[in-house]
């Protein structure tokens, strides 16, 4: 069986888009449309940190859903 690796806060928003598609409906639930973003698809350099940080997300609670859906 496939260990997934743990999503943290210094993992950039396409990088989990990336590993795990499936998140992309927890930023949406989030108002995160980084979809699209500029900084999470082309420069990819938006850290989860960053994006919570800018938005006023509780991190510690974004980082439960985002692993959440990740291990399923």
């Amino acid at each position: 069986m496939e260990r997934k690796e743990k999503i943290t806060e210094k993992m950039t928003i396409g990088e989990v888009i990336r590993k795990y598609p499936k998140t992309v409906f927890v930023f949406i639930d989030y108002g995160l449309h980084c979809v699209g973003c500029p900084m999470a698809q082309i420069e990819q350099g938006e850290t989860i940190e960053e994006a919570a940080k800018l938005h006023r997300i509780n991190l510690k609670k974004f980082l439960q859903d985002l692993n959440k859906v990740a291990k399923k």
